[in-house]
């Protein structure tokens, strides 16, 4: 049996004979993303309780081996360490600081629980949960991800990871069961903010590869043979890479399967949402991002569910077809 001093939480637990035992972890959130993350800890060994909205999820981890709560705090019980994987900042602020900061998460966790914000939301809205959590003696990290449900489900993600130092010692065992690359930015908020920068750079490559793919395809040129002279000249780029835009010019790409799958345009809309008023917070210039974020804003009216490289229809409708 597991033991645990009861005026404070740790991420390690011993067992009778002394020896050092995986700590118990509540997940909050097991959408496309937070719900293979979960099954990787379990793979793993870790003891998890599991909080979501949605039954189908919940029922799903439970048949991985998690046992299901009734709440975020019923989750929290005798967790060492809680994880949570939200669609934005609202529902961050609403499951740890509840309604003025009185009645959320954060209030009932003994000192010493780690809490780890996976979701990507604005870099001021983690500083104020971290904030929080700092004078109620809770560590607090906030570790967006990169790498798709592809990387979620391979258990490869990058983690984005901002926090103090012992913070971060005590999550990166956790977060390399999920993650193959594990980055510490700097400090709360740090995490955020070089996941928005990553993500408003993908938004301008993608835009910006799909231009100049119909602009050939429009002058002539085979999608495939123009992508390949690209890959080899000095327009090379990740979406060339491993993401090609045009339909069938990749294979095991969203462009090949419909624009299903992968990163919504919704998704990449919000992210440059995010750098657009982190840029504006900052008096930074970013007119190359603000393009991007107008293009995607236009696109997602009719197509905000399809994979972000559908930003091709813009130049070609007949490529949803």
């Amino acid at each position: 049996m597991a033991t645990k001093d009861t005026g404070s939480s740790s991420t390690t637990t011993t067992d009778n004979d002394g020896n050092t035992a995986k700590p118990n972890i509540a997940f909050i959130g097991l959408g496309n993303m937070g719900g293979p993350m979960a099954e990787n800890l379990l793979k793993a060994g870790y003891t998890l309780s599991v909080y979501d909205l949605s039954v189908e999820a919940t029922a799903r981890l439970q048949q991985a081996g998690a046992n299901i709560a009734e709440s975020p705090k019923d989750a929290a019980q005798n967790a060492q360490v809680i994880i949570s994987m939200l669609p934005a900042g609202k529902h961050v602020h609403s499951v740890y600081l509840g309604e003025g900061s009185s009645d959320g998460l954060l209030i009932d966790l003994p000192k010493g629980t780690l809490v780890i914000d996976s979701s990507t939301i604005a870099a001021a809205d983690a500083r104020k949960v971290a904030e929080v959590a700092s004078k109620l003696g809770i560590d607090f990290l906030d570790a967006p991800v990169s790498g798709g449900t592809g990387g979620a489900i391979a258990g490869t993600l990058t983690f984005i990871v901002g926090g103090d130092d012992a913070a971060f010692a005590k999550a990166e065992p956790i977060l390399a069961v999920m993650g193959k690359n594990i980055f510490h930015a700097g400090a709360h908020g740090a995490g955020q903010v070089a996941k928005i920068c990553n993500n408003m750079l993908l938004g301008i490559l993608m835009a910006g590869t799909a231009e100049a793919i119909n602009l050939g395809v429009k002058n002539g040129l085979d999608p495939k043979v123009l992508s390949d002279i690209m890959l080899q000249s000095s327009g090379r780029n990740w979406t060339l890479e491993v993401y090609n835009p045009y339909p069938q010019v990749m294979e095991n790409v969203p462009s090949s399967n419909g624009y299903q799958g992968g990163f919504m345009s919704k998704l990449m809309q919000k992210d440059l949402n995010l750098a657009m008023q982190t840029a504006q917070d900052t008096h930074v210039e970013t007119p190359m991002g603000a393009k991007a974020t107008e293009l995607y804003a236009a696109h997602t009216i009719e197509n905000g569910d399809r994979d972000f490289s559908s930003i091709m229809a813009r130049h070609d409708s007949s490529v949803l077809s």
